[in-house]
């Protein structure tokens, strides 16, 4: 929470055009959307966005290793962070996107499971 605070105090004072590389992405990985950014800066939510791909910062695929790097994972567990440097796998047109909410935890990956095949099925 306090990286949170102190990135929103760093942008608080700022216009967008004063908002650097540095400045963009840190904001990012502490989970600030392009839209709370703009409130902070007083601009609009498609001023940060095209500053932020300016900046050619854009969120990174990333694969969960499911079988704990005791064989190699193949799995369609994937996620999007700000974190990495590189894609994990590579995007291709089409497909299917299940969003889901809430915490991931052990024990939970029948409901987890059901609940994907259910939403993909309807």
């Amino acid at each position: 929470c306090e990286n949170i605070v102190k990135t929103y105090d760093a942008m608080k004072n700022k216009s967008i055009g004063e908002i650097d590389h540095a400045m963009m992405l840190e904001a990012k990985k502490n989970g600030f959307s392009d839209q709370q950014i703009a409130e902070c800066l007083k601009c609009t939510e498609e001023d940060v966005r095209s500053k932020r791909k300016s900046f050619d910062i854009v969120p990174k695929t990333k694969q969960i290793d499911t079988l704990a790097a005791e064989y190699p994972a193949e799995t369609n567990y994937l996620y999007t962070t700000y974190h990495g440097s590189e894609d994990d796998v590579e995007s291709s047109n089409g497909g299917v996107v299940v969003l889901g909410s809430g915490a991931y935890r052990i024990g939970s990956s029948i409901e987890f499971d059901w609940c994907g095949v259910s939403a993909i099925r309807t």
